[in-house]
Order: structure tokens, then C-alpha cells, then sequence
């Protein structure tokens, strides 16, 4: 089958970053902004990590961002929700200051757009526990923008997270895909290079490899973007 679509993981793929780092620093922007309002920092941080877990976990019956504030109101109330304007505001504006917990590498720009202009559909596969307005800021920070991607997965049109197949299957259904026709790019050994079980291509893109539960990484074709476009062009080729 023709590869007509490529999904790029962001975090760590896309975007070069330390996961802890940039999240540390980010809580610390998102702690401040919400102190006003009454809310302990541990206890913010605590309630956020609750709202993910609760994503990932997510069945598919319900968008991401509802389960994320279902959550959210059963930690810290009801009242709670009428919080969100100061959240999408933070997404929207003081999140852009975590720019400096990030990384940066001209390269996945570039391949996008090689990819694009090579007439090949281009994917944000992005773990979607965040708002659009944060995955916009995100993305930014390569140099794109989400008008560059057929779809940008984010909390808000999504249904399931990484590494379930229902996420993977999400994006197939929306776009009218066949697994054969996709290549998915991550850094994960575990959340990006599940796709393969759908029957996705996939490649590992290791500058800033998570491989957290030890697998062998020796099946996944993998390597920098130079590597990738190399791989790419063979598949596009049908030599691979």
C-alpha cells in the first residue's frame, strides 16, 4: 500500500525536550498563575496528574478534556470549573514562557515540510492530555503551526490517549486512513511505537529516546531525522 500520511509525535520528537525539565518548569508557571484563586501548588500539581491519569485511561466514550475536568471537579468541587477561563488564559499566554525548558532543532521543521511538499499528509500525533491553545504554543516553539497538519490531536477532539490502539484508530477514522498508509514518528518506545500493532510503519526518532519499561528496541527502524527522511524515501519508493 502507498504511504500517503505521515504522524509526528511532539514532545521529545518534534520538540526536543527532558520530560522532567519541562515539566517542572511548566508546573511552576501554572502553579503561580493559579495562586491566586486559592490553590496550593502540591495540591494543583497533585489534582493535574490525577486529571491525566484519568485521560489515559480514558474508554472512548467521552472526549479527554470532559474526563480531564470531571476529575478535576471531583478533587477540588464543582466550583472548580468556572476556574477554567484562568487555565485556557495560562495555555494561551503565560505557557509560552516554557519555551526555555525546551530544546530546539531546525531539523523537524524541516523534515515536515520536506514531507508536506513531497505531496505526503502530515499528522500531529501528539499525546492529546492538553488543550489546543497549549499545542498551538507548543508546536510554535518548532517553528510550525497547527494549519501545517491535517489534524493536531488535543484534548479536545480526542477520545482516547497513548499508547492505546483506540488512539491510533481515532485518527485512521477521522482522516479515512488504512494503517498501511501511515508512518508514525516518535520517541517512545512504549506510547509511539505501540502504532505498529495497528499496522502502522513506525520510526523511533532517538535524540531524545523514552524507552521506560526496557524493551528491545532492536524491530523499530530508528535513528536522527536524517535517518528518518532516508526511511521515508524508501517506503515512498516501496524499496523497505
Amino acid at each position: 500500500m502507498k504511504l500517503t500520511t505521515v504522524l509526528f509525535d511532539l514532545d521529545g520528537t518534534l520538540l526536543p525536550m527532558d520530560q522532567e525539565k519541562f515539566t517542572r518548569g511548566y508546573f511552576g508557571l501554572l502553579t503561580r498563575k493559579a495562586a491566586p484563586r486559592g490553590y496550593d501548588p502540591k495540591q494543583l500539581v497533585d489534582g493535574i496528574w490525577a486529571g491525566t491519569a484519568a485521560m489515559v485511561k480514558n474508554d472512548g466514550s467521552q472526549t479527554n478534556e470532559a474526563v480531564f475536568w470531571q476529575k478535576f471537579a471531583q478533587i477540588f468541587g464543582q466550583a472548580a470549573l468556572k476556574d477554567k477561563d484562568l487555565f485556557d488564559e495560562f495555555y494561551a499566554n503565560e505557557f509560552r514562557d516554557a519555551e526555555r525548558f525546551c530544546g530546539s532543532n531546525p531539523q523537524a521543521a524541516e523534515t515536515v515540510r520536506a514531507i508536506r511538499a513531497a505531496g505526503c499528509r502530515v499528522v500531529l500525533a501528539t499525546n492529546p492530555i492538553f488543550p489546543a491553545a497549549g499545542t498551538r504554543v507548543r508546536l510554535g516553539w518548532t517553528g510550525l503551526e497547527p494549519e501545517d497538519f491535517a489534524l493536531c490531536t488535543t484534548y479536545e477532539n480526542s477520545h482516547w490517549c497513548k499508547p492505546s490502539l483506540g488512539y491510533y484508530q481515532e485518527i485512521l477514522d477521522t482522516l479515512g486512513l488504512e494503517p498501511g498508509e501511515c508512518l508514525m514518528v516518535g520517541n517512545d518506545a512504549e506510547e509511539d511505537m505501540t502504532a505498529r500493532e495497528l499496522g502502522l510503519e513506525v520510526f523511533l526518532l532517538t535524540d531524545c529516546l523514552i524507552n521506560r519499561t526496557g524493551r528491545d528496541l532492536s524491530p523499530y527502524p530508528q535513528g536522527g531525522f536524517s535517518d528518518l527522511m532516508a526511511y521515508w524515501t524508501g517506503l515512498r519508493e516501496g524499496g523497505l
